[in-house]
């Protein structure tokens, strides 16, 4: 097991035993409070963190997608009438996820939404939070640890840079879990999306199936599906588990962007976890929701509470370009 993934354990057996606290929207540990520091304050000192940083770890989760214009997935908005309009007047749902967990009775109509879903993922373009994170990061020593599927980092960053510990939309597994082995969903998706045209369902010989054993497929994610934990999961653990312990002496900033309360223990808790035990760690954090900041992290960390997109413009305007050697 690895080292980022040992402390995702830990942090979900936190995440148990104090369940009913994480249900409520809290934490079980006492807060540090508001920041004393207004936001232009805070900007300042965000942009002096990484102009200082030997290394950056970024965790970045739904709230970074959302800020960017990806936010269709817990309500019936506009984003999602854009891209599941047809799905929301047959059906009534509340956001992509809603759609998800709906006990579907005809496998063409599933694939028809699942094949919906997944394009517009695929397709997006790189949303501006994702650019002016790129811009912040340009010319320094960054890793990144998402939680996301919807291909965005792997959009804005080489691939060696990103740990995707969840998932990501471009690839089906086995439903079953059958085998180790991943494969193309891109070209198969554009082709029952093709097929469906202006209806809502695929033709049955068009369902995705296991070239092993005939089960249906299904994408490569967790929360809807049952994650194949194979050899890339190990491998997105691996990047982030190597350049915490290869950095873990220097100036390293950890910079969490938009965690939500479902999902605290893959990027939040672990982030807190290495703020406290690394010597010359700091944390920040950008939450247009939540301000969580453990009271031992209070000399060791800041929260900014408020809109991602905009934070992360301010801050690529101070940060400017890292001198060269």
């Amino acid at each position: 097991m690895t080292f980022y993934e040992e402390l995702v354990i830990q942090t979900q057996r936190n995440y148990e035993q104090y369940y009913g606290v994480y249900a409520r929207g809290g934490v079980p540990y006492e807060l540090a409070g508001p920041s004393p520091l207004s936001y232009d304050e805070q900007i300042d000192l965000f942009a002096a963190k990484v102009r200082e940083a030997d290394c950056i770890l970024v965790g970045g989760a739904s709230g970074l997608s959302a800020a960017g214009g990806g936010d269709f997935y817990y309500e019936n908005n506009d984003s999602y009438k854009k891209y599941f309009g047809r799905f929301a007047e047959k059906y009534g749902f509340n956001g992509a996820f809603d759609g998800m967990s709906h006990r579907w009775d005809d496998r063409g109509e599933f694939w028809g939404y699942l094949a919906t879903f997944l394009h517009t993922t695929q397709s997006a373009p790189i949303r501006a939070p994702y650019h002016d994170l790129a811009a912040i990061l340009d010319g320094r020593d960054f890793h990144v640890v998402t939680t996301n599927q919807d291909t965005q980092f792997v959009k804005a960053f080489l691939e060696e840079k990103v740990s995707e510990i969840q998932g990501d939309h471009r690839f089906f597994q086995c439903s079953r879990c059958c085998t180790d082995y991943l494969w193309d969903a891109v070209g198969p998706v554009n082709r029952m999306i093709e097929a469906m045209g202006e209806g809502t369902s695929v033709p049955e010989d068009m369902i995705p199936r296991c070239p092993h054993c005939g089960a249906e497929a299904f994408p490569w994610v967790r929360g809807y599906g049952n994650l194949l934990q194979g050899r890339r999961y190990e491998a997105e653990y691996e990047k982030a588990s190597r350049y915490v312990q290869e950095n873990a002496n220097r100036r390293l900033l950890l910079i969490e962007l938009g965690v939500g309360r479902l999902t605290p223990m893959f990027i939040q808790e672990p982030f807190w976890n290495l703020a406290l035990g690394l010597p010359d760690a700091f944390y920040i954090a950008v939450n247009d929701k939540y301000d969580y900041l453990p009271k031992q992290l209070a000399d060791k960390g800041s929260v900014i509470v408020a809109d991602i997109a905009q934070v992360l413009r301010d801050v690529r305007k101070r940060v400017g370009a890292r001198p060269t050697a």
